[in-house]
């Protein structure tokens, strides 16, 4: 398996071939992708070169991709990480043959399988894999959708989409009275049906327990085909209602919610009188019917109203109470999701989390995530969109995060050299000479090289400091530290013991 650095090395040697006709090939096999299945494509591209009409064009084609093709029979299988093959004739020389080939191992995975016969070998997948030091996960959610995408380098990757199955907006008509019905407005009572929006009506303040009125926010016209009605003590008329109605039942000392299918008789519902007193009243009789009827529903501020001197629930509090409870299983099934692709990579550098303010600060504050993960978060960031299209969103909008993250690595590992260097020299060294010779006793436990230093002297050291087991840092001129470092010669190490 190639290294970054080698691998930079060899795309430098690479770009500077150009072939004077589409006679250069570029293979690249995916990881896990057999090995025998491109062999057996590039013997049948054998057949297409024959058509080529240039002669010496002709002869290179083929001469290339039987090199390939008795290199790839060699192998077992594909190397972990696929493999990347270039081949063709490199001579300078017009009319002289140099046929040469080069196999690769990358540092990373190859996803991208590709058969190419240009004027110049493909690179760009293996340039890409230049700019991936370490992968950042991506979520972007609302309470209807959610996205998990992974960033490699400049690469976003969609790995899993997930809906919660709620609905968009409140359908009205889930809890529906007899157009009859009366509810109390300040003085007078009126029929439900003659109710307007912002109408003040009686109801129930449930943490004071007393009586308020409350503003209709909303009002629907159902029609409905079954329904209830139900007989309460002492009151001269029933309360019809849907089948899905909420009720205020007295369960012991308790008042519980209850829907109006679910009553009984002898059930003990919450009632008031004209004077605003509270009663709890039992059912005398429970009457189901079918049939079309005409009825309406509606919405108030305080979640509660009475109806024909019965407390009920209001229609949106419900389905707010429903959309609550699917929410949370939501951000759970994120969550479990989120732990199954990310809990166990090594290369994880950081979570960036994206959406609607509420949605993805209600995500996070309430911990749904492992704490693994939850301490991995580097970012997040106010977007509108949940699905392909707002991870890249996320991305451009955190490209100061991701910087930073570099950054940040960069400064740290400096600092801690540069306090080494002033606090305990004999564990550290600077220039050359000193650290090849550390490198050479096995004492190096961090070689650190300017990104300008000279390639063959830095190639020569990481080759002793890899041999010898020792963590290799190159160091970049983006920042203060890394500008400091290089003017102090850019070659340095951290010691495992005195020399």
């Amino acid at each position: 398996m190639i290294t970054k650095d080698e691998l930079e090395e060899f795309l430098e040697e690479l770009g500077n071939y150009k072939g004077k006709h589409t006679e250069l090939i570029t293979v690249y096999i995916p990881a896990g992708y057999d090995v025998n299945s491109v062999q057996r494509q590039l013997e049948a591209e054998k057949s297409t070169a024959a058509n080529i009409k240039s002669t010496s064009t002709r002869k290179n084609v083929v001469d290339a991709l039987e090199k390939i093709v008795r290199h790839l029979k060699s192998l077992k299988k594909t190397p972990e990480n696929g493999l990347a093959l270039f081949c063709g004739n490199v001579s300078h020389v017009e009319g002289q043959l140099d046929l040469q080939l080069w196999d690769i191992e990358p540092p990373m995975p190859l996803k991208i399988r590709l058969y190419r016969c240009d004027k110049e070998f493909v690179l760009e997948p293996l340039k890409l894999m230049m700019e991936i030091s370490e992968v950042f996960g991506l979520l972007v959610m609302d309470r209807k959708e959610a996205t998990i995408g992974l960033l490699e380098g400049k690469r976003i990757e969609v790995l899993q989409k997930m809906t919660s199955g709620i609905p968009s907006k409140v359908r009205a008509g889930g809890q529906c009275l007899f157009l009859d019905t009366l509810i109390r407005i300040r003085e007078k009572a009126k029929p439900i049906k003659e109710v307007k929006k912002g109408d003040e009506i009686k109801a129930l303040n449930l943490k004071t327990n007393k009586i308020v009125f409350t503003k209709v926010k909303n009002k629907w016209d159902v029609i409905k085909y079954k329904y209830r009605k139900i007989y309460i003590r002492d009151l001269p008329w029933p309360i019809i209602a849907s089948e899905n109605h909420l009720f205020f039942k007295k369960q012991k000392n308790e008042i519980v919610e209850i829907l109006a299918k679910d009553l009984k008789r002898e059930d003990h519902l919450i009632n008031t009188n004209d004077r605003g007193e509270l009663f709890d009243r039992n059912i005398t009789e429970i009457e189901d019917v079918k049939g079309k009827k005409e009825m309406v529903d509606i919405e108030t501020e305080e979640g509660n109203f009475f109806a024909n001197w019965n407390l009920v629930h209001n229609s949106s509090q419900r389905f707010h109470r429903i959309t609550e409870g699917l929410t949370k299983e939501f951000y759970k099934r994120i969550a479990e999701e989120m732990k199954n692709i990310f809990f166990e990579n090594p290369k994880l550098k950081g979570i960036i989390i994206g959406g609607p303010i509420p949605t993805k600060d209600e995500f996070i504050d309430n911990e749904y995530m492992v704490t693994k993960l939850r301490e991995k978060i580097i970012g997040k960031i106010d977007i509108g969109g949940s699905d392909e299209s707002g991870l890249k969103e996320l991305v451009t909008k955190s490209q100061d995060i991701l910087a930073d993250q570099e950054i940040i690595h960069e400064k740290k590992i400096l600092e801690k050299f540069f306090e080494t260097l002033g606090e305990k020299p004999d564990l550290a060294t600077l220039r050359e000479k000193n650290t090849k010779q550390s490198l050479k006793y096995g004492a190096v436990d961090t070689l650190f090289l300017s990104k300008n230093t000279d390639k063959k002297i830095s190639k020569e050291l990481q080759k002793i400091a890899k041999a010898m087991g020792s963590t290799i840092e190159i160091i970049s001129l983006d920042t203060e530290e890394g500008k400091q470092f290089k003017n102090l010669g850019g070659i340095g190490a951290i010691l495992r013991f005195k020399i």
